[in-house]
């Protein structure tokens, strides 16, 4: 006998922040394709902080658009992208890939901000300079950088093997204020402290 009650599956989903609708409408990178993946990701949860990033390239005489958004709730890192493939024949059609990821914030290894200060010699105390780079590691990536070891010896010739290191390195955002504006410098620096005190408690 079928059951009366909806699934879970087919129930609505809570909607989205305001503020987290209107920086995906402002990307505007198919604000409702990656409004609504960022909401089935999210599965009803709250939104903490977020963070909208949009970058756009050119390959050859094609320009590819890339939205990310970050969304922070209590529990998890949500993580969405979404791209342009362009087919060049000329019976193609348009097509975007939407792709989510959420990682419990317990996986999170490591948030890590690069400051880019220009003419540091004038730089002005709590201004944190006008463009940064915000790194987030998880796990899922991790880079092997690695160098000839040495014994300090000038002449030595000898074959001491590779020295190294290994770090994660899943996602790397540049924001600046000149390229984004102010506002969204502040929103990456406001995110960035969110998801440190996320990890850290």
């Amino acid at each position: 006998m079928g059951s009366s009650f909806p699934s879970s599956a087919s129930a609505p989903l809570a909607p989205l922040p305001g503020e987290l609708t209107r920086a995906i409408e402002q990307a505007g990178y198919y604000p409702a394709l990656v409004g609504d993946v960022v909401q089935a990701a999210l599965a009803g949860e709250s939104v903490v902080s977020h963070l909208v990033h949009q970058e756009t390239t050119f390959d050859h005489d094609v320009v590819r658009r890339h939205i990310t958004v970050l969304a922070l709730t209590g529990t998890r890192l949500v993580i969405a992208h979404a791209d342009d493939h362009t087919d060049e024949r000329p019976d193609h059609e348009d097509t975007a890939t939407a792709t989510t990821e959420s990682i419990p914030l317990s996986a999170v290894r490591g948030v890590m901000l690069t400051h880019v200060v220009a003419n540091p010699q004038k730089y002005q105390p709590g201004s944190l300079g006008r463009e940064i780079t915000l790194t987030l590691g998880w796990g899922a990536v991790n880079r092997v950088d690695l160098l000839p070891a040495t014994c300090g010896d000038p002449d030595c010739d000898a074959d001491h093997g590779y020295e190294g290191s290994i770090s994660s390195d899943d996602i790397s955002l540049r924001i600046s204020a000149a390229a984004e504006g102010e506002a969204a410098l502040q929103q990456a620096l406001g995110f960035a402290r969110e998801l440190s005190a996320s990890i850290g408690s």
